[in-house]
């Protein structure tokens, strides 16, 4: 049971997940999506709770990539965050057009102990400027910073992603590394704590990257991803599942109801 008062607990919590950010060591994170399977992952021995705003959305009747309200998105977060007692690292999306200050206090609201950010701009199609990008990467930070929040904030590097979207193949992921590259350790210099090039999986250009960057990689594991091992072997610190296990859930759920009728 914790103690102390809610500020200082989730201070602790922040400390915590950030400690377990360790290259070669992964932290595990199985995805929730509302507060039972949240309590399930902590059951299961996890100790911390990542949410995926593609299965909070679908639950709440939306399309993930923002097409859900903001205020809907972080309500649930917030549940699921009273409903444990770990630290939870809420997927914010692109920052759901936030001012920074704004964001910040939203999440410290919720009791987020940390944070997925995009780069990714829904609205254009299209990456966001990096600059830019990590120009309010920063501005995240120093209002975290500014309110003795110390937010865990881990940076999703867009890169891979959308060739993926469009049906593009792993072959044209190592040619992508050196803009990955170049955005991931700008966000590290502005001050987030580990970097996430989603559906980055080819082993070379994977590698290349975990090698080169300037800080902690989360990697999404799904296939053709490495095994865990493989990942630990390269240094990754970090691994989550994404939305997958919310699909399978689903498809599981799916076959039920089938068999129901035959």
């Amino acid at each position: 049971m914790t103690t102390g008062s809610p500020a200082t607990d989730l201070r602790s919590k922040c400390d915590l997940l950030r400690s377990l950010h360790r290259p070669g060591d992964p932290l595990l994170l199985p995805n929730a999506w509302d507060v039972a399977t949240a309590r399930a992952v902590v059951a299961a021995g996890f100790p911390v709770v990542a949410t995926t705003s593609g299965g909070v959305a679908a639950t709440l009747g939306y399309e993930d990539h923002e097409g859900a309200p903001a205020d809907e998105m972080l309500a649930a977060a917030a549940r699921i965050a009273r409903g444990v007692e770990v630290p939870v690292t809420v997927d914010a999306e692109a920052g759901y057009g936030m001012e920074p200050a704004a964001l910040v206090a939203a999440l410290r609201t919720v009791g987020a102990a940390g944070c997925n950010l995009e780069d990714s701009d829904y609205a254009a199609g299209s990456l966001r400027d990096p600059a830019r990008h990590a120009e309010w990467l920063r501005a995240v930070r120093e209002a975290a910073s500014a309110e003795g929040y110390p937010l865990v904030m881990n940076a999703r590097v867009d890169v891979f992603l959308h060739p993926f979207l469009a049906g593009a193949g792993p072959g044209t992921q190592e040619e992508l590394v050196p803009e990955a590259l170049q955005r991931a350790n700008s966000y590290l210099e502005a001050g987030v704590d580990c970097v996430f090039p989603i559906v980055l999986w080819e082993t070379d250009a994977l590698r290349r990257f975990v090698s080169e960057v300037r800080g902690p990689v989360n990697v999404v594991r799904r296939p053709p991803a490495p095994s865990l091992a493989e990942l630990a072997a390269m240094g990754v610190a970090r691994v989550s599942w994404g939305v997958s296990l919310y699909r399978d859930a689903m498809a599981r759920f799916e076959d039920q109801l089938s068999s129901l009728q035959e």
